[in-house]
């Protein structure tokens, strides 16, 4: 990794671990060279350079990165740097289920009958806050085979299974009606751009209160005019996938509201959540995982504590 100067700059940061230091602490090493002006050219990134590796070492073990940066930056990473930064790839909490990918209706204990999750939508927890690399595909290798078998036991013993109620597909479908006859002035990919840079800006890799704060009433905004001014271009009940967009804009702009909420009430740092007004852990009031539920449009939360078995928490060195 490289900054604006030509200087390995995770040399200041974990010296030990250089640019193999977990992915936490490279980000706001990476983030930390772009606020003090270091980024390349004075611009938003840093340049990771490949080019020790060989071509054919590239071609052979990265021919992926050299694809991606090939066309999405017209770079051929063989002959020079890619220009990278920071971002949200991967979600370490989730939908709360069992070591049998159950979901918990309470988050704690109570499953829902019949009701499964397993990979990056669910949480059993086995990343805590800070998901090591490459244990995302090993937990749903794990978690998905054992939701798997864990359901087909549940099929073979169960007998009868409740009648659904009779309007339980309501909610549904009034929202997706709702999205078809909506006849505002806005279209759904300006609100979910917006709510990105508002997002990555306010509640990325470093975050305060006042920011989170500010981010919380502009969240509110974003979500009144997703409620009453949006407008799809396509109202077509196939394929429709400017539809599919918009519902996920509206889902997203709850989670982000979730999400900020969260990140404003652990005044602490932990992992990828980073408050600098609040930098160190603390374990005596926030070794616990959150459990958020959004009821009637406010945010409600429980804690449930954090299972320690063979490894005590500790202060990360590098």
């Amino acid at each position: 990794l490289l900054n604006d100067k030509g200087e390995r700059f995770m040399e200041k940061y974990a010296p030990d671990k250089m640019e193999l230091a977990p992915r936490d602490v490279v980000a706001r090493s990476i983030q930390t060279e772009i606020n003090e002006g270091r980024g390349i050219g004075g611009k938003d990134y840093v340049h990771i350079d490949l080019r020790h590796l060989g071509a054919d070492k590239i071609m052979e073990k990265l021919p992926q990165i050299h694809e991606l940066a090939w066309k999405f930056l017209h770079v051929d990473c063989r002959t020079e740097p890619i220009p990278i930064q920071p971002t949200a790839h991967y979600s370490m909490g989730g939908i709360p289920t069992d070591k049998d990918g159950r979901v918990l209706f309470d988050g704690k204990k109570e499953p829902v009958v019949g009701f499964y999750a397993a990979g990056e939508c669910a949480c059993v927890s086995v990343h805590g806050a800070n998901r090591l690399g490459t244990n995302s595909l090993l937990e749903a290798s794990l978690f998905g085979r054992r939701a798997g078998k864990a359901m087909r036991k549940f099929l073979a013993e169960y007998e009868e299974f409740p009648e659904l109620p009779a309007d339980s597909a309501e909610e549904a479908i009034k929202e997706v009606e709702g999205l078809l006859s909506a006849n505002g002035n806005e279209r759904p990919v300006d609100i979910r751009a917006e709510m990105q840079e508002k997002m990555m800006a306010k509640c990325g890799i470093f975050r305060n209160a006042k920011d989170l704060g500010e981010l919380k009433t502009e969240l509110k905004e974003l979500e009144e005019r997703y409620k009453k001014n949006i407008k799809l271009d396509d109202r077509s009940r196939k394929f429709n996938f400017d539809l599919i967009e918009a519902l996920e804009l509206g889902h997203m702009i709850d989670f982000a509201e979730i999400i900020v909420e969260g990140a404003l009430n652990r005044e602490e740092s932990r992992g990828a959540h980073y408050r600098v007004d609040f930098p160190k852990r603390d374990d005596k009031k926030w070794l616990r995982h959150t459990l958020a539920w959004k009821r009637d449009g406010k945010i409600e939360f429980d804690f449930k504590p954090v299972v320690i078995t063979r490894f005590q928490p500790k202060e990360r060195k590098y």
